[in-house]
């Protein structure tokens, strides 16, 4: 019996949802298409299996299969990352918000002093907000961006650096268009006597495919996500570090916070890693940047203001100030439309985070799609369309309808 026969509410939904991924443009630069191949590996009777530990320390029997899985899976993060020897890798956090609170599990003790970036400034929850875990748990100290250059400014990182003594220095964002210099970021934590950790998860595929400096090379601890620019499945993560934190941070994942590993998402995230080793991800990563800079520029040839003045990588922060719309009404308005972004603060934002002055939007879903710089002058026209006048949309999102047919979605 199918699932259309046996659950036809189910089975609706998802042909709603696959109609709506089909017929829009994704600019939530966090989303993406995964590949068939990936939706084969994560649907499989894999999901059956308990394997609490480690390959070769299981709580369970019957892990033979289960342990050569994770094995291969730990083998091409060494191979995509292109891993020092003393280096260990550990696949088995559920996500990355998990796998930045089991890093701080393993190597701080509660009340420690952590350095992150700013959530207003484009850091991530798990970088010590106050209303998540990890800032009621830790004493986080945050930077932000310069106010003149919305960029980093590694001389006054340095300084807080130097003030406030931190056990652990955070380089990871959600909402920084700009490359991140890694090298400058471990010369500050080596000052301190500071561990150094990356987190990298929106930024994985464009490090995977040559396109960003990686922090390998430099870092104590790197975290990322599985899927993001990477391709892999959402609920899975990776961390990354030298084999002197490993026992701590293994025992953070496992027992400290988690219980058997989802082996069905450890195996389609090796699918997608064996997928970053291809020539045609090194295409796809390096497109990901020449579409991030053409919408960036078409759209300041609108008249929208990008915060820093562009980007470098895969997304664009946009202050919507001067087009007098707020982001939330901005985001919905878009969404109706058929283009799909997200509302978010900008640095030193003066409106709250529910309705904020800027959206998010990036590339790496579009470019799953194979579009190209030329597509993205009509995207940027249909957004300043929609911007300018939101009873547009409706007529937009029969046209994008249109546009997307020429462009499909993997996996849909």
């Amino acid at each position: 019996m199918t699932l259309k026969q046996s659950d036809p509410e189910i089975y609706d939904l998802i042909q709603l949802e696959k109609k709506r991924q089909a017929d829009v443009l994704e600019l939530i630069p966090s989303e993406n298409y995964v590949s068939d191949d990936v939706l084969k590996a994560i649907g499989t009777p894999l999901i059956n299996k308990y394997s609490e530990g480690y390959p070769g320390k299981r709580y369970y029997g019957g892990n033979q299969v289960i342990d050569e899985i994770e094995n291969l899976a730990i083998s091409r993060v060494r191979e995509v990352f292109d891993l020092p020897l003393d280096w260990h890798v550990n696949v088995q956090p559920y996500s990355g918000s998990p796998a930045n609170i089991e890093v701080y599990m393993g190597l701080l003790e509660p009340g420690n002093t952590v350095m992150a970036m700013d959530l207003s400034h484009g850091g991530h929850l798990t970088h010590g907000s106050k209303v998540n875990a990890t800032g009621k748990t830790y004493n986080f100290v945050h930077y932000g961006v310069s106010p003149k250059t919305e960029k980093l400014d590694y001389t006054e990182i340095l300084k807080i650096a130097d003030r406030i003594k931190p056990k652990l220095i955070v380089s990871g964002f959600t909402a920084y268009p700009r490359e991140i210099d890694f090298k400058k970021f471990k010369e500050i934590a080596d000052k301190v006597g500071a561990i150094s950790m990356a987190d990298i998860s929106h930024i994985a595929g464009l490090i995977a495919g040559g396109v960003h400096p990686s922090p390998i090379p430099f870092f104590d601890v790197v975290t990322t996500t599985a899927h993001k620019t990477l391709r892999g499945p959402r609920g899975g993560a990776i961390i990354m570090c030298k084999d002197k934190y490993s026992t701590a941070i293994d025992k953070a994942v496992f027992p400290g916070m988690q219980g058997g590993p989802h082996e069905n998402v450890i195996a389609a995230l090796a699918v997608s890693l064996k997928e970053a080793k291809s020539a045609n991800f090194k295409k796809y990563a390096e497109q990901i940047v020449k579409n991030t800079k053409a919408l960036a520029t078409h759209l300041q040839d609108f008249g929208f203001r990008l915060i820093s003045g562009g980007s470098d990588n895969h997304l664009i922060l946009m202050d919507l100030t001067n087009k007098n719309i707020s982001g939330k009404d901005a985001e919905k308005a878009l969404e109706n439309a058929g283009i799909v972004v997200n509302k978010n603060m900008i640095p030193f934002d003066k409106r709250s985070p529910f309705d904020p002055s800027g959206i998010r939007l990036g590339t790496p879903a579009i470019t799953s799609r194979g579009m190209k710089e030329k597509e993205m002058g009509k995207i940027a026209s249909w957004i300043t369309a929609v911007i300018t006048d939101v009873k547009v949309a409706p007529d937009v999102a029969e046209e994008i309808k249109r546009f997307t047919k020429n462009f499909p979605a993997p996996g849909l």
